[in-house]
């Protein structure tokens, strides 16, 4: 499991609804064929912040929200190629700028090819 925030840097409040848009790269950059789905269900269980109800944010400035992910190192057919994601691309909400950001460690997916994603949730600090 991997928990990514972000911070109102602005000088207006920022709304975040719903679950962010997601998607995975490679160490290349490339794109990776990954099912990203709402929850952690077929995944795992017990990770309440990912299965919790999508309730809209409003961020003040200097605020932060944060969603968190989900996935398996689970290789069921020898014959697929296993995923490893180095690069987590994000869109905040529509429209918005795509961030990307280079993880420390690999998203590695065995061949499962599918990932959980929560909704945002405000940050408490």
């Amino acid at each position: 499991m991997a928990s990514f925030q972000l911070v109102n840097c602005g000088t207006r409040p920022y709304v975040l609804e719903g679950y962010p848009r997601l998607s995975l790269r490679d160490d290349h950059d490339e794109p990776l064929v990954v099912s990203v789905e709402h929850g952690s269900a077929g995944i795992t269980t017990g990770v309440p912040n990912l299965d919790a109800a999508p309730q809209p944010v409003t961020l003040a400035p200097g605020q932060a929200a944060s969603f968190g992910i989900v996935w398996r190192n689970l290789v069921t057919d020898g014959t697929v190629v296993a995923t490893t994601a180095w690069n987590v691309e994000v869109e905040p909400k529509p429209g918005a700028p795509r961030l990307s950001l280079r993880l420390s460690e690999p998203v590695d997916l065995g061949n499962t090819g599918k990932l959980g994603l929560g909704p945002w949730q405000p940050l408490v600090r």
